[in-house]
């Protein structure tokens, strides 16, 4: 008898909105990191038609929230400052609709950098606009390193989600970003920081799963197990 093979859990991927070249764009580091952990990445392009993006939620089995560029800090009720980066207006909206959607009906999210800023804000939470502007003492985190290279060290709260999905309270990841969780949303748990203090994980923690992260594991899976295992956590969330 041939066994018919297992399902793969459906995986929408949000991808970035290049305004010069009007195209969609996501590194294949996502797509790896999900295909080797079991899931059947899908790209989602920045839908501009909010009915269309609430129906899309439970097409999948689960949301990725990919890195970036800068939200509008509009949408936290500030004015830009001058080190504000590039705005992508469809894509804020797509994710936030997204996101809301899935914390709505418990519907996986997983936020990578730019990815768990908008998970944040989307529930109500607020961004630095930049850190090195805002925050005092901080380390460097636009690293000048290759992607896959840890360059600094995060802290895990014992008995987290993050801590048992990396067995361990002390970890070093890569970092390219210049914004950061300041207020955290509602019913969120901040379970991860730098040393200088700047948020680096967050979990949901009234229902579902949801989990950020400030760093780009999708580009150390290859060199550090822990980091796969966060996509293979991930993946089993959404098979249910």
């Amino acid at each position: 008898m041939i066994k018919k093979p297992m399902k793969k859990p459906l995986i929408g991927i949000t991808s970035c909105h290049d305004h010069e070249t009007r195209a969609n764009r996501l590194a294949l580091a996502y797509i790896r990191a999900l295909e080797e952990a079991g899931g059947l990445p899908v790209i989602i392009p920045t839908l501009k038609e909010e009915e269309l993006i609430k129906g899309i939620i439970d097409t999948f089995d689960g949301l990725l929230l990919s890195g970036g560029g800068d939200p509008d800090p509009f949408l936290w009720g500030e004015e830009p400052v001058p080190e504000q980066g590039e705005i992508e207006p469809w894509r804020d909206q797509l994710e936030i609709l997204l996101v809301r959607g899935a914390l709505e009906i418990g519907k996986p999210l997983l936020g990578i950098c730019r990815g768990m800023q908008v998970m944040n804000l989307a529930a109500g939470g607020t961004l630095y606009q930049d850190l090195a502007k805002e925050k005092e003492g901080l380390m460097k985190h636009m690293q000048e390193a290759p992607r896959w290279y840890a360059t600094h060290g995060v802290t895990l709260i014992p008995g987290s989600r993050i801590n048992h999905i990396m067995g361990k309270e002390n970890l070093r990841v890569n970092s390219f970003h210049h914004q950061g969780v300041e207020r955290v949303a509602p019913g969120f748990l901040v379970s991860g920081r730098a040393r200088d203090e700047v948020i680096e994980v967050i979990e949901y923690q009234e229902g579902g799963y949801a989990l950020g992260v400030q760093w780009h594991p999708e580009t150390m899976v290859k060199r550090d197990k822990n980091m796969a295992n966060l996509f293979k956590d991930f993946v089993s969330a959404c098979k249910g």
